[in-house]
C-alpha cells in the first residue's frame, strides 16, 4: 500500500486546523476599533448633530457614559425611502448646505462609540426634537 500521499493530506489538515483555531474568517471584514486619542472623548449631548469619524451624520438621541461610553444614535441620510415608517423628513438646511433634503432614519437606532463622533454640527429644531426624543432614552 502506497502512503506516500499521507504527509501531504495530514499538512493540509494541519493548516486548515491553524486556520481555524486562529480565528482567520475569509470574507467576513473585521471592524477596527475606534482610535482613542490622548484626551477624553468627545460629549455629545442629546438632541445634537455630529458628524461621525467616517462621514456619517446622526442625531444624538441619548448618551451613556457609565456603559463604555456609548451613544445611542439615529442616522441622517438624503435619500428618502417611502416603504419605511420611520423615516422623519428634516427642515430644508438642517444638516449640511442650505436647501440640502435630509431624512432621519428613526426607525433604525443604533449605538457609537464617543470616540467616534468627529464635529458637531448643531442642535435640532426644538420643536421636531418634543416629537422624536422618545426614540432612544433622551431627555
Amino acid at each position: 500500500m502506497d502512503t506516500s500521499w499521507w504527509p501531504a493530506v495530514a499538512a493540509v489538515v494541519a493548516v486548515a486546523l491553524v486556520a481555524l483555531v486562529a480565528g482567520a474568517r475569509l470574507g467576513v471584514p473585521r471592524r477596527a476599533p475606534p482610535a482613542h486619542g490622548s484626551g477624553p472623548p468627545p460629549h455629545p449631548h442629546a438632541g445634537e448633530l455630529w458628524s461621525l469619524a467616517d462621514g456619517r451624520t446622526c442625531l444624538v438621541l441619548a448618551v451613556e457614559t457609565v456603559r463604555g461610553h456609548r451613544a445611542r444614535v439615529a442616522w441622517i441620510t438624503g435619500k428618502y425611502d417611502d416603504r419605511r415608517a420611520g423615516v422623519i423628513p428634516l427642515p430644508p438646511g438642517t444638516v449640511g448646505a442650505q436647501g440640502r433634503a435630509g431624512f432621519l432614519e428613526a426607525d433604525r437606532p443604533a449605538e457609537v462609540s464617543l470616540w467616534e463622533f468627529r464635529t458637531r454640527m448643531g442642535m435640532l429644531d426644538p420643536a421636531l426634537w418634543d416629537e422624536i426624543k422618545g426614540l432612544g432614552g433622551g431627555r
